[in-house]
Formats: C-alpha cells, sequence, structure tokens
C-alpha cells in the first residue's frame, strides 16, 4: 500500500511539472533514485537529492551558454544539448 501511494504521489508531482521548471529533475531524480536504492533502499531520498543536483546543473550550464559568444557557424539553439 505504501509503494502505491508513493507512485500516486510521484505520478502527481510529476504531471503538475512544467517542462521549464523540471528541467533537469527526471533524468537527476532517476539516477538517485537508483543509486538511493541501492545504497541502503533510500530511493525517495536519492530520487529527491538527485532532482535537486539536476536542477541545479541545468541551472549552471543555461548560465554558461549565456556567457558565451556564439562559435563559428552554430545556431543559438544547438548550443549545449545534453
Amino acid at each position: 500500500m505504501k509503494m502505491i501511494a508513493t507512485l500516486l504521489a510521484a505520478t502527481a508531482l510529476a504531471l503538475s511539472a512544467t517542462a521549464a521548471d523540471a528541467k533537469g529533475c527526471i533524468k537527476g531524480a532517476l539516477v538517485g533514485g537508483v543509486a538511493g536504492h541501492y545504497a541502503g533502499h533510500h530511493g525517495l531520498l536519492g530520487a529527491a537529492a538527485g532532482c535537486l543536483y539536476g536542477r541545479h546543473h541545468a541551472k549552471e550550464m543555461a548560465r554558461q551558454r549565456m556567457d558565451q559568444p556564439l562559435g563559428q557557424g552554430q545556431a543559438p539553439d544547438d548550443r549545449g544539448k545534453l
């Protein structure tokens, strides 16, 4: 029952977040959740930490992209794709 409630809560949060707000969070949460699960059954804690780190990393990458001038023949939307 606890697992079903957790999955429902995670699904509700995922559906309520917009794409701009979740940039980096989904990938970080997946990696953190798996790592947390194998590090002592702390999947939810790992997912939360992974989401925070992924979001931080995405913001850093966006900031770096804004600070760099365009390269030779590079369009603005081609830079920094992960």
